[in-house]
C-alpha cells in the first residue's frame, strides 16, 4: 500500500500526467487506472499510475481503443511496476498495427500528388470524380483514394 507521502492529488496528477482532470475520472471509471481516498474523500494517486497513463496515451496514438488498452492492461503485473520485458510482451501487437498505419498513410500520400496535390481536380484525370456515384458500390469512403481503380 503506498504512503500518503508517495500519492498526489488529482490536480497534481493532471498536471504530471498532460492529462485533464476528467480524462482520469474516466480511466479510472473504465478501470483503467486506479485511485485511493483520503479521509476526505479526495482522489489520491499513487505515482505508478503515471506510468500507466503513459501506456494508455501512447497505445491511443497507436490507434488503440480504450477497449483494447484495458486488454492490454490486464497483462500487466498489478503487484509491481511493469519493467521492460512486460511492455515489450504487450507492445509487441501493435507493431502490426503501425505497420498497417505506416501503409495506408503511404496510400494517401501517393495519390495526393497524383490527385490533389497538381490542383488541376480535371474531371477526366481526377482520382476524386466518381461518375454517377458508381464508386458508392464499393464500399463507404472515398474509394479512389483507398485504392480502388475509377472505371475507365
Amino acid at each position: 500500500m503506498a504512503k500518503l507521502a508517495d500519492q498526489v492529488t488529482i490536480g497534481e496528477f493532471a498536471r504530471r500526467a498532460g492529462v485533464a482532470a476528467s480524462a482520469l475520472r474516466y480511466y479510472e471509471e473504465l478501470g483503467l487506472i486506479s485511485s485511493k481516498r483520503s479521509a476526505g474523500g479526495q482522489r489520491r494517486y499513487a505515482r505508478v499510475m503515471l506510468r500507466r497513463v503513459a501506456f494508455i496515451r501512447a497505445a491511443q496514438t497507436v490507434g488503440l481503443s480504450l477497449a483494447e488498452v484495458r486488454a492490454a492492461l490486464a497483462k500487466l503485473p498489478d503487484e509491481r511496476t511493469p519493467n521492460k520485458a512486460d511492455w515489450n510482451k504487450v507492445s509487441a501487437t501493435w507493431i502490426r498495427r503501425v505497420d498497417e498505419r505506416i501503409a495506408e498513410l503511404e496510400q494517401l500520400r501517393a495519390t495526393l500528388n497524383g490527385c490533389v496535390g497538381c490542383g488541376c481536380l480535371s474531371l477526366r484525370t481526377c482520382r476524386l470524380y466518381n461518375p454517377e456515384d458508381t464508386a458508392a458500390t464499393r464500399g463507404a469512403g472515398a474509394r479512389w483514394l483507398l485504392g480502388d481503380t475509377p472505371p475507365a
